[in-house]
């Protein structure tokens, strides 16, 4: 080497500053000086003192002396639900083929109200698809036969069909249809009915036999598919709602050791059905047997290697690995109140890396028992670990999740650590509302009103209620003949008023006592007069509901009063809503049905109502 580049006492040299140094630099650059980035990319880091400072810094060195789970068995027990009952109806065999939801919320499409047809979109596609069934197999001449035997009419323009001639679009499309398409539903509701009804049947009376077979084959086809398309209970056997409570309310029960294990679900409204809808019955023995084979219980010991849990934006563990930054868990700004908001950082920050998992499959619709769970840890130890929410059912401390709560607080009762494993549908469509009531408290009228905000038209779609009632009561006021005669002059400077009116979507609601009480009251549908200038004032019309929510009891012989009860219409208000749901089954099967769901209001209200009022007359 160069002796200008030796320097004999570094010591020396760096005191004195005897040569020229660059003490900083601005800008850095490597030299690559190979194609093979190979071991850039691998960041060695050689120096293990300069891990453990690290550790030091990140805390790891203050960690407990605590193994790692690195082996796990675990016991099981299981069942499946077996029973189904719906409200006070029959029990039946619990159906595994189609979602709870759809099971408990499914309600009957009324294609008929008040000797009226509803639902002209669903009898027009009826139609279409059973003309296009017969097209299909080679029948097509009978097309036209069928379009005349089950046609659209219009009827006749009184009041009795004021739900077509009060509404503009209802009379249009039904004038557009009538004798030029085929009423679906005509056919499936003659086809339902006594069994000698063929499809064949008023046809032609010329039709081959052959034809006449393949006819009435494609007529319980036509059926097979409308049922299964719409998934509606049989009859009122299958009904789980309770039109007093405004809810659904249902049973299910699976086979247990001792005894049937009892679910119950009494204020079911929701929409979705998971773990947290049903209560654990202990008093109750179980359901009526169903003659059908009970399932078979199981019990499970399975070995798993326990790995860590993962969720999407979890921090990593290792702070020298570059994260994704989606989920930015420091920009969470929690209120005072938000306790399940800190629990949740606190579990992604600092614990995250504390839970495992350990997977069991189990098959929809069961009910598992964890009896116990052997953990060994990286030193070799093994512990037996039990359910942590066992013990007393009333005990504070005990702490327990996704686990079912007991029906009926006694003392010293046993917690249930049974985790159900709901048959419910993980994503739910919900259509528009075809009928959307509001139930509201009227202070000043000391009622309750159902205010129909969404009524249903004949055509099958939604209409806003307030305009719908203003369409009904104008088309009346034109059936009417304008009184002809000269009303005579009113000089007096006030005028008395009987009763204010509401609009006719307004449905009251008035307190009655229940039977054989004095103190406890109910409300009682009632209903408005229906006051037209020129018409017959003793004998008014009642506005009737228009929603099949409040409809109950009037489309029966003999018609039922409508109770509900007094507690279901808090100061907020409910509301309730009918509309039609649609998901995808287990098996890949798209089901459809047509369910209500119920929702806090927006507080109370005022219909205006009010009696015998003095009222300053216009000049």
């Amino acid at each position: 080497m160069d002796a200008l580049y030796i320097i004999p006492d570094i010591k020396k040299a760096v005191v004195e500053r005897l040569y020229p140094t660059v003490v900083l630099w601005n800008r850095l650059e490597g030299r690559p000086r190979t194609e093979n980035f190979e071991r850039a990319l691998k960041a060695e880091v050689r120096d293990a003192l300069w891990m453990l400072t690290k550790q030091w810094q990140m805390g790891e060195l203050t960690a407990d002396d605590a193994g790692a789970p690195v082996f796990a068995k675990v016991h099981i027990e299981t069942t499946e639900l077996a029973k189904y009952k719906p409200g006070d109806q029959p029990v039946q065999v619990f159906d595994k083929h189609i979602p709870l939801e759809a099971t408990v919320e499914k309600k009957k499409i009324i294609f008929n109200r008040d000797e009226k047809d509803m639902q002209i979109d669903l009898r027009l596609n009826m139609g279409r698809y059973w003309l296009k069934l017969i097209r299909d197999n080679g029948l097509g001449t009978y097309a036209p036969d069928f379009v005349r035997r089950y046609s659209f009419s219009l009827p006749a323009k009184d009041k009795s069909s004021a739900h077509i001639y009060a509404h503009r679009e209802v009379w249009q499309q039904l004038a557009a249809i009538s004798g030029r398409s085929m009423d679906g539903a005509k056919l499936y509701l003659y086809l339902k009915g006594p069994a000698t009804n063929k499809a064949s049947d008023n046809i032609d009376p010329t039709m081959p036999l052959n034809d006449k077979t393949e006819l009435n084959d494609l007529g319980n086809e036509f059926v097979t598919w409308f049922e299964t398309f719409y998934c509606q209970p049989v009859d009122e056997k299958e009904n789980a709602w309770d039109p007093s409570k405004l809810e659904y309310n249902f049973t299910c029960t699976a086979p247990g050791t001792e005894k049937e294990k009892v679910l119950v679900a009494d204020e079911y409204y929701h929409g979705h059905l998971d773990w947290y809808s049903f209560d654990i019955d202990n008093k109750s023995t179980g359901l009526a047997d169903t003659g059908a084979p009970p399932p078979s219980t199981g019990k499970f010991t399975s070995t798993f290697l326990p790995t860590h849990v993962q969720f999407d934006g979890m921090p990593d563990t290792r702070w020298w690995k570059f994260e994704d930054g989606q989920t930015n868990l420091g920009d969470i700004k929690p209120a005072t109140t938000d306790l399940a908001k800190l629990l949740l950082v606190e579990f992604g920050l600092v614990f995250a890396n504390d839970w495992f998992l350990i997977p069991f499959q189990l098959p929809v619709g069961s009910l598992a028992n964890i009896k116990g769970l052997a953990v060994t840890n990286t030193f070799g130890e093994r512990f037996w670990i039990e359910a942590s929410g066992k013990g007393a059912d009333e005990d504070w401390h005990r702490w327990n999740m996704f686990t079912l709560a007991v029906k009926g607080q006694q003392e010293g009762q046993q917690a249930d650590t049974t985790l159900l494993l709901a048959p419910a549908a993980i994503k739910v469509q919900e259509g528009d509302p075809l009928e959307e009531v509001l139930l509201i408290r009227d202070e000043m009228a000391n009622m309750v009103w159902a205010v129909e905000t969404v009524v249903p038209l004949a055509t099958g779609y939604g209409r806003r209620g307030k305009e719908a009632g203003l369409e009904t009561f104008s088309y009346f006021e034109k059936l009417i003949d304008s009184p002809t005669d000269t009303p005579a002059e009113y000089k007096a400077p006030i005028s008395y008023l009987a009763m204010t009116t509401v609009p006719e979507n307004w449905i009251p609601f008035v307190p009655v006592h229940k039977d054989n009480s004095n103190r406890e009251i109910q409300l009682q549908r009632a209903s408005m007069l229906r006051f037209i200038e020129g018409d017959d004032p003793d004998k008014p019309d009642k506005v009737r509901p228009r929603t099949t929510l409040m409809r109950e009891g009037l489309d029966i012989d003999p018609k039922k009063a409508y109770y509900l009860h007094e507690e279901e219409v808090p100061r907020a208000g409910i509301r309730v809503t009918h509309s039609f749901q649609r998901t995808r089954w287990t098996n890949g099967e798209v089901i459809v049905w047509l369910g209500a769901q119920k929702a806090t209001g927006r507080g109370e209200g005022s219909s205006g109502l009010a009696f015998d009022q003095i009222k300053d007359v216009k000049q």
